[in-house]
């Protein structure tokens, strides 16, 4: 794996490097060793899956509360989307900030979100099918967001946004 670190302090890119025969491909998409060789997490207790019916579709930003903040490590295995962090660590030199990256089952990346960053990504094609490994165990008291479209943050999502959750378009708006 090539581990390549973004703007964002503690967030990273991660390459699979995969092996490719008359069959087909193969490549590791996690070792323990070599995420605790970068001072990663590298224990992982929950492996979640979300499939996108519409291209355009956007999910986020979410987080969860002290003392629940998690580490995600996040992957698109069909399709392809957008994927976006966002530094809510007030101490942080990039507090506020936030990075995109376009995940697919081509380019082979990955976006390891440290905790204390929001999390969220568009759909980029239909069908776009997204899986991830989360640090901590899902608390639904602990469970927290902010606003897909915060002027704060000024994401620049690739496509208008699509669909949307309810409870996502609810999200407050941030406050330095």
């Amino acid at each position: 794996m090539i581990f390549s670190e973004t703007p964002l302090s503690g967030g990273w890119l991660i390459k699979s490097e995969p092996k490719m025969d008359a069959r087909g491909a193969f490549a590791r998409t996690f070792c323990a060793q070599e995420f605790a060789q970068h001072d990663l997490e590298h224990s992982f207790v929950q492996a979640n899956i979300s499939t996108n019916e519409n291209a355009g579709t956007v999910r986020g930003l979410h987080f969860q509360k002290e003392p629940h903040t998690e580490v995600k490590l996040v992957r698109c295995v069909k399709g392809a989307i957008f994927d976006v962090m966002v530094d809510l660590r007030r101490e942080s030199p990039t507090y506020l900030k936030w990075f995109g990256a376009e995940l697919s089952e081509g380019n082979h990346l990955m976006m390891y979100v440290p905790k204390g960053f929001a999390h969220g990504y568009q759909a980029l094609t239909d069908g776009a099918t997204v899986s991830y490994l989360v640090s901590e165990f899902y608390v639904s008291g602990a469970e927290a967001g902010c606003r897909f479209d915060d002027p704060l943050l000024s994401i620049r999502w690739p496509h208008p946004p699509g669909a949307l959750s309810d409870k996502d378009r609810a999200w407050p708006l941030l406050h330095p």
